[in-house]
């Protein structure tokens, strides 16, 4: 596991304290602590333990019931609280569990003691009367080292060096740290940057590599309100007027210039929605306001009717009213030459209501892309014909029918190819000439015999990549004169996972959408999952609320990629990442929903 990997989900800095046995860890840690609590920082400290150690003694409740049986013993107290759960694992425990189990909402560091394997930042601590190499020789993972008068360090170390006995260096290097400290950014699909070592280009490196050649188009069209829902937004979208257009009230009730020391208020009349007071209130007057009524001159505060008595033509109003409550002032939502939504916004319905309110009723907005697909091969079968001995229905074509529309393309079906290359050039050509992107599914593995691959190196520019990702490792891509290609695996689910990784933020790139990202959530996945190290597994699941209000994923069960149906019972992939070989339930792991495309 990287340091990457390790501290991906950290909203805190994370320093380690390595030493070896006796370098008196515990001593300094005992001095620094409050030393860091009086310059106002908050710090929590993770211990790594005997196996068999224990925090509360026998005779007490909390000690008696997790003997007798309980998993985790929570207790608490005005003052304090404890959790202990029984966790019997090989080996050392996991470093990236524990780290979650720190509520980091209140913390300004997290320090380790012990786990000095791990990759994680180190603050080394060493006494050469211990006799005991220094361990930054060997871990590029140290960051500075605090040591005794005596140890006699190398020419060449280029570490921060402090003195281990004076508390008031090492609280300023860890303010430092401290003020130092980037998040670290999730890679939940694998490496960026360089492919240099790798026999199969991680999901993101796939992703960055096809994004650096898309293109946004340029051309643009105004469309009515009702036509211009998901398409992608050219011109911003500035506000004429103010929203709401005037100061009102945010319910029903009583409108005045509210004074405490006034014990009644004369009734002046009733203001309803889209009609206005036309007096000015003076002191002591009220008039009765219906809600989104503009608030009449000379009153700043609204007083529901369930605080107010009425008799006569004068209200009194009960204890507990606060000046300016329950008024809307205006341009509180959007002011005159705000800008309500922006270029590169893919327009959804709550935004076409929001143009509607501002009085736009014409939104300027990018082409739709483009794009054209077909399916290959004479084994394959249209489903509006009856299915031919030894052939299969074509799912493919139809399934990135649905996805397409989803985001709204324009789409040029050629429907099926027969197998032969002449065929093939013409289809391709008649694609690309047609087309910003052309799509087919199947045909791409490395040594597959398919008309498709010598019809492709014959009128375009194609590489064919392995991509660290199941399912899906095959993956055709290049371009055919402006035109970019796409040969994605002919498996029915890795056509829609690889639509979904890599087509899917080109098609958004294509049509204008601005620093598009995918979604993606923690969630607690409920089954144990089995992957293999170094390539992203991608996981059919379901995801729902647990009991407690936690959002937890299990998988959908057996994950053949020909299982179309697999799909149709998820709503969301379970991603195991590159460095992960397992995961138990109850870990953490990455979800990506279907709800942007699915």
């Amino acid at each position: 596991m990287t340091p990457d990997q390790l501290l991906a989900d950290c909203q805190v800095p994370v320093l380690g304290i390595c030493a070896f046995s006796g370098t008196g860890k515990t001593t300094l840690l005992k001095k620094l602590l409050p030393e860091l609590s009086a310059r106002g920082l908050k710090v929590a400290v993770l211990k790594h333990a005997h196996h068999n150690f224990e925090v509360d003694k026998p005779g007490k409740d909390s000690f008696e019931l997790r003997k007798s049986g309980a998993d985790q013993m929570l207790i608490a107290s005005s003052n304090r609280r404890a959790l202990m759960m029984e966790r019997p694992v090989e080996g050392d425990p996991d470093l990236k569990e524990l780290l979650a189990l720190v509520d980091q909402r209140h913390l300004d560091l997290i320090l380790v003691e012990g786990f000095k394997r791990l990759p994680l930042p180190k603050l080394e601590l060493h006494r050469a009367e211990l006799g005991k190499p220094l361990v930054f020789e060997d871990d590029a993972l140290i960051q500075a080292i605090a040591c005794d008068s005596a140890t006699v360090l190398p020419a060449d170390c280029a570490l921060p060096q402090l003195d281990i006995n004076d508390v008031d260096a090492i609280a300023d290097y860890v303010q430092g740290f401290i003020a130092a400290w980037q998040p670290v950014a999730n890679q939940p699909f694998g490496p960026q940057g360089s492919a240099e070592g790798r026999s199969q280009l991680s999901v993101q490196q796939g992703i960055d590599h096809i994004l650096s050649l898309v293109k946004p188009v340029s051309e643009t069209e105004t469309v009515a309100l009702t036509d211009a829902i998901d398409r992608v937004l050219a011109v911003p979208a500035i506000s004429p007027i103010n929203v709401p257009q005037h100061t009102n009230s945010a319910m029903d009730g009583y409108a005045c210039a509210f004074d405490a020391a006034i014990e009644q208020y004369q009734l002046m009349g009733t203001v309803f929605a889209g009609h206005a007071y036309d007096g000015q209130l003076q002191a002591g007057q009220a008039v009765k306001i219906m809600t989104g009524a503009p608030m009449p001159v000379g009153s700043d505060t609204v007083i529901m009717r369930e605080m107010a008595s009425e008799q006569d033509g004068m209200v009194r109003f009960d204890d507990g009213v606060k000046l300016g409550e329950h008024v809307r002032q205006a341009g509180e939502d959007i002011a005159v030459g705000e800008q309500a939504a922006a270029v590169g916004e893919r327009i959804k319905p709550a935004t076409v209501g929001l143009l509607a309110s501002l009085g736009l009723a014409q939104p300027t907005v990018y082409r739709r892309p483009k794009v054209a697909i077909f399916s290959t091969g004479d084994e394959v079968c249209s489903p509006e014909h009856d299915l031919k001995p030894n052939c299969i229905f074509d799912s493919n074509r139809y399934s990135l029918h649905g996805l397409l529309a989803k985001l709204d393309c324009d789409i040029i079906d050629l429907g099926i190819i027969e197998d032969n290359q002449a065929a093939m050039e013409q289809a391709l050509r008649q694609a690309a000439a047609e087309a910003d992107v052309v799509l087919t599914s199947g045909g791409v593995s490395v040594g597959d015999a398919d008309f498709i691959k010598d019809a492709l190196a014959t009128t375009g520019e194609i590489n064919f990549w392995k991509i660290a990702q199941r399912p899906g490792r095959p993956l055709a891509f290049g371009q055919i004169g402006k035109a970019l290609f796409f040969g994605l695996p002919g498996n029915p689910v890795a056509t829609m996972v690889s639509f979904m990784q890599f087509v899917q933020p080109t098609l958004r790139k294509l049509a204008g959408e601005a620093n598009w990202q995918p979604t993606l959530i923690r969630a607690i996945s409920t089954t144990a999952l089995r992957s293999r190290v170094g390539r992203t597994e991608f996981v059919r699941g379901t995801m729902q609320l647990g009991a407690a209000g936690q959002l937890q994923v299990s998988s959908t069960g057996a994950q053949g990629s020909g299982m179309l149906s697999s799909m149709t019972q998820a709503n969301c992939l379970i991603i195991i990442e590159e460095a992960q070989d397992h995961v138990n339930a109850g870990d953490s792991v990455w979800v990506q929903p279907f709800a942007d495309l699915l």
